[in-house]
């Protein structure tokens, strides 16, 4: 069974309390070796839950469609951050033949209390990438690129929070906080709900 971390100080001091299966809170706020405390969402469990949106067809004007594949995740710590790389087929009248290319987004999270998931926003986006194309018309679909990204990735959801995972936190008077990105997913930091 995975085990989650949650880390909450008592006049400076962490206090260890198993709270429910996969939720531990940790005991050695200082220790140099610390990883992040908080609810914990793997690479691999984002993976899954945003391969089920793909792949996705989006037409362009009527010349051509472009297909995106399941988008490759990859966590970017030092900006706290994620990168989705999509693997992409453009094919349709306007073409000759089916061209292979690329798309990158990069994005931010943020949780929605409404419905208790880590959704995508903040999106910065890259340009279509399509080397067996002329460059004008690479030029041409880039400009359907930030629309493109907006409807494939914006707001998409990448982890919802079962209500099991956030009752004990309820019952102590917490809610999700800031999410920090490391290597190997995400940490859900947790903070005293307001009074």
């Amino acid at each position: 069974m995975q085990r989650r971390t949650l880390l909450i100080h008592t006049l400076g001091f962490g206090t260890a309390l198993t709270l429910a299966p996969g939720v531990l809170l940790a005991a050695e706020a200082d220790s140099p070796n610390a990883q992040p405390a908080g609810y914990r969402v793997s690479t691999a469990q984002m993976q899954e839950a945003i391969g089920q949106r793909f792949p996705r067809r989006y037409p362009v004007q009527g010349l051509l469609n472009l297909e995106v594949q399941t988008p490759k995740l990859t966590m970017l710590p030092a900006e706290n951050r994620l990168r989705a790389e999509m693997p992409v087929e453009a094919a349709g009248p306007a073409l000759n033949r089916s061209h292979q290319g690329s798309f990158e987004v990069d994005f931010g999270l943020r949780y929605e209390a409404s419905d208790r998931t880590l959704r995508a926003h903040q999106l910065r986006l890259s340009k279509l990438n399509f080397p067996s194309l002329q460059p004008s018309v690479v030029a041409l679909l880039n400009t359907y690129a930030p629309t493109l990204g907006d409807e494939l990735l914006k707001e998409v959801v990448l982890h919802r929070l079962e209500p099991k995972d956030l009752a004990p936190l309820d019952n102590m008077g917490m809610q999700p906080g800031a999410i920090t990105v490391t290597a190997t997913g995400l940490v859900v930091g947790m903070v005293l709900k307001p009074l």
